[in-house]
């Protein structure tokens, strides 16, 4: 039988799996193929250097599916900050209608957005700040285990207990993000209390998936222990797949007059988009999480979908057996 959660009926969607935004990664192939495969697929509107660059990959992502997606807007606290509200507006005018916020604070963002109907998600790493988009009119919270990719927060809390902490402090559904590659996973996730997951490192091990095949090699090749943090020393901490790039990284954060300016040659994100094209390993950073240790292939995402759906219900039903014994 489907699984059907709060997460499905509001996003309209037939599975309750979200692919997490992406930079450089969620580009149309790999939005509407997610989305095709019942789950939800997030454009990533940060990888288009203008709002109308945006429109277009709206509209190519609509040539390609009719099934339901939305779009990421990742929101940096720099002096130099892209023209969010152009995006929005280029979101809104679009007709898109779900929207994953993260970052800094997207108060401004959701008011406007929720003016126009559009459900929002919000990226978080802590309760506290979950709460605080719960305030600000979040939808839905994604929260973030210390086992995801990309920017885990300062906290160092892992699923297993950051999960239902969120459940239990909120009013709104929870998507759980973090550590998920397979129906366990959901599976775990909903016995929790999160009406879903978000994946991430999982997406980019597919056949969609807009990145060289050496990536998706070193995705496959790595384990749960082959992941690095980078950048705490600011406060911007940083999981990524071990590479020869990111070992770089961590052997010069030891040293005691290390600053961001000798790390930035190594973590630039142009540096990591043209290894994500190349195939470049030596380049840039790949940015993923403790999920690697899970990755054993590199299906469709119809076939990693499908997958996902019939082993949460298989565990569902022996966990259900268990209960009747």
């Amino acid at each position: 039988m489907p699984i059907s959660t709060k997460i499905t009926q509001m996003l309209g969607i037939d599975h309750p799996v979200v692919q997490g935004g992406m930079m450089w990664i969620g580009k149309p192939e790999l939005v509407s193929a997610v989305s095709d495969a019942g789950a939800l697929g997030l454009l990533t509107a940060l990888i288009y250097p203008t709002a109308d660059d945006l429109r277009r990959a709206i509209d190519a992502t609509r040539e390609l599916t009719d099934k339901p997606f939305g779009v990421n807007l990742t929101l940096m606290p720099i002096t130099r900050a892209p023209p969010y509200p152009e995006y929005r507006r280029a979101i809104i005018e679009s007709g898109i209608k779900v929207v994953e916020t993260a970052g800094h604070s997207p108060h401004e963002h959701i008011e406007d957005f929720k003016a126009h109907g559009v459900t929002v998600i919000h990226k978080c790493t802590s309760v506290r700040h979950a709460l605080a988009a719960q305030r600000m009119g979040a939808d839905i919270v994604t929260i973030d285990g210390f086992e995801c990719a990309g920017h885990p927060g300062e906290d160092d809390v892992g699923g297993l207990v950051l999960i239902p902490a969120a459940v239990d402090a909120l009013e709104i559904p929870v998507l759980a993000c973090g550590g998920f590659a397979d129906g366990r996973g959901l599976a775990a996730a909903l016995a929790l209390g999160a009406q879903g997951i978000t994946m991430g490192t999982r997406f980019c091990a597919t056949q969609e998936a807009p990145i060289h095949a050496n990536v998706k090699q070193v995705i496959l090749n790595n384990d749960e222990r082959d992941t690095r943090l980078i950048l705490r020393g600011i406060g911007n901490t940083g999981r990524v797949a071990f590479t020869p790039v990111s070992g770089k990284v961590v052997e010069l954060q030891r040293q005691p007059d290390v600053n961001f300016e000798m790390l930035r040659p190594y973590v630039a994100g142009e540096k990591g988009r043209q290894t994500l094209e190349s195939g470049d390993i030596e380049g840039g950073l790949v940015w993923a999480g403790q999920s690697q240790g899970l990755i054993h292939d590199i299906p469709t995402c119809a076939e990693l979908i499908a997958r996902i759906m019939a082993q949460a219900e298989a565990v569902a039903a022996r966990l259900g057996a268990m209960a009747t014994a």
